[in-house]
């Protein structure tokens, strides 16, 4: 896996369970759409979606988000490794969220390369 994209709801919530029933429609139904299009984007036949509800679950930021990956054909050698390398991903954000000296951001150029590629998917 080179990458996910999260998403969250805009009100910071720990806990899905804390999420309101509209909240809860809007973020899943947010997913679909954004997981459809990254499908079709990465030309990939499958999506992974997964949510780390609690720290026990590999929760490591304390805001509730989905996790979307579109998947190929032997991605990975054993399927479930994908939650493995979602434990990875977490953690790496968790650094980067500490905002250390070591933290390399991405170029602006980079962020709005990204950003201008995926926006076309939903205009």
């Amino acid at each position: 896996m080179t990458f996910d994209v999260l998403v969250c709801p805009r009100r910071e919530v720990k806990r899905f369970a804390d999420l309101t029933a509209d909240e809860t429609c809007d973020l899943w139904l947010t997913a679909q759409k954004i997981g459809s299009q990254l499908e079709k984007y990465h030309k990939a036949s499958s999506l992974t979606l997964a949510i780390q509800d609690g720290p026990q679950a590999g929760q490591t930021v304390p805001h509730v988000h989905i996790h979307i990956l579109p998947r190929k054909g032997g991605d990975f050698e054993k399927n479930d490794e994908i939650y493995d390398a979602i434990d990875v991903k977490e953690k790496e954000l968790a650094q980067k969220l500490d905002l250390d000296k070591d933290r390399k951001d991405r170029t602006l150029d980079e962020m709005s390369q990204e950003a201008e590629a995926y926006r076309a998917l939903f205009t």
